[in-house]
């Protein structure tokens, strides 16, 4: 090792060898440093030469030629390492930011891995009781997360735009368990969810975990409010809501008026608090789902989940005795013999694939209610199908 250190010192000719093999890399994010690339081919002695106009031309072995060598070789000392701020998941499956540990630091976030070749950190945003959510990709979190919480009170985060081109919130519910709505009207008397400052959004309650909402950001700076209410101690309430901002030309963008956006050929769609076994559909709840139209494809079929918790389906329930064991006939339309004048869900112009629509009336109908999925008078489920896409 001295050998070829003295070597190094005693012939120059290797001198910019060790320099560049020592280059240091200084490591930024895209959303804090902007390069101008307009020149980005002229090199350092090129762009000397343009600032150094004039008949003063420089001649061979002056001083500033000589410095103008050594900057170029200095320079070689730093290698700018520049990554984008993309969405990251650690080994546990929880999904961070990819950022400089500095900005990480200074997000108030937790580290839970490495990225961008590990130049950067996974970073992990959490917002609790009166704080305020300005990053992509921030958890709202109930407080002692992950613990539960215990008690009486209120939990408010107010949520800003990270820029002027940000249309949509998206809340993933990713932990989402609080008490379940009173069992005679199913109204949310107890615990509440609630979004504040935008379109209307239904107050929620009870278990929703892998559910989600798309929350209208305005044109304005106004900021959207989320609010959790606990009443009673007698529940460890969790709740882990994943807040996304989408851009107003996003792909993930949901179309106008939609609560929920679901995309890809195949999903399950489920109401808020859906559970096979205890869950109560929730009152006062008026909203609409949307499903993206994939291309190549012109319709879309329904049929009931599996339900594995019951003598009889509970997967399609919405009025008569929706927890008895005993099968519930299918209702259809707004006029009839039994009308869904109440509880009903709305899919437009969808009709049986099996057959006629409720016994001779239109060929699709557009409301369905009752205990069974179908588009006749039926305790039997069947698969429906639907064209307005």
């Amino acid at each position: 090792m001295s050998m070829s250190f003295f070597e190094c010192v005693m012939r120059p000719k290797l001198k910019l060898f060790i320099l560049i093999s020592l280059a240091v890399p200084i490591v930024v994010s895209s959303s804090n440093l902007s390069f101008d690339t307009t020149n980005s081919n002229t090199t350092i002695n090129d762009r000397a030469v343009d600032i150094i106009k004039g008949n003063r031309p420089l001649r061979p072995g002056t001083k500033r030629q000589s410095s103008l060598k050594k900057q170029s070789r200095l320079l070689s000392l730093f290698t700018i390492v520049k990554f984008d701020n993309e969405p990251c998941y650690s080994s546990s499956g929880d999904s961070g930011i990819c950022m400089t540990s500095t900005e990480c630091y200074q997000h108030r976030g937790v580290p839970i891995g490495s990225c961008a070749n590990s130049y950067g950190v996974c970073c992990l945003s959490l917002s609790t009781c009166g704080q305020t959510i300005r990053e992509n990709g921030t958890y709202f979190v109930n407080a002692g997360y992950p613990e539960g919480l215990n008690n009486t009170g209120t939990c408010q985060v107010t949520i800003h735009k990270l820029s002027p081109y940000i249309c949509q919130f998206r809340l993933d519910f990713e932990r989402f368990s609080i008490t379940g709505p009173e069992p005679v009207n199913h109204q949310c008397d107890n615990d509440q969810f609630i979004v504040s400052g935008s379109n209307p959004v239904p107050v929620i309650c009870g278990l929703n975990t892998g559910s989600h909402m798309y929350v209208d950001a305005g044109t304005g700076t106004s900021p959207i409010i989320l609010t959790m209410v606990t009443s009673g101690i007698f529940l460890k309430r969790n709740w882990k809501i994943k807040v996304s901002q989408i851009p107003c030309d996003s792909i993930t963008k949901a179309d106008t008026g939609c609560l929920q956006y679901y995309t890809g050929v195949s999903g399950t769609l489920k109401s808020f608090n859906y559970e096979p076994s205890s869950g109560l559909h929730l009152s006062n709840q008026d909203y609409t789902i949307c499903l993206r139209t994939e291309r190549n494809f012109c319709s879309v079929q329904y049929s009931a989940c599996d339900d594995q918790m019951n003598n009889r389906s509970h997967a399609f329930t919405l009025t008569g005795n929706t927890l008895g064991q005993n099968p519930v006939q299918a209702n259809v339309g707004s006029v009839g013999s039994s009308p869904c004048n109440s509880d009903y869900l709305i899919i437009p112009c969808v009709s049986s694939k099996q057959g006629p629509v409720a016994s001779g009336m239109n060929t699709c109908v557009d409301r369905l209610c009752g205990g069974t999925l179908n588009t006749d008078y039926s305790t039997m489920p069947t698969t429906v199908m639907s064209k307005k896409v």
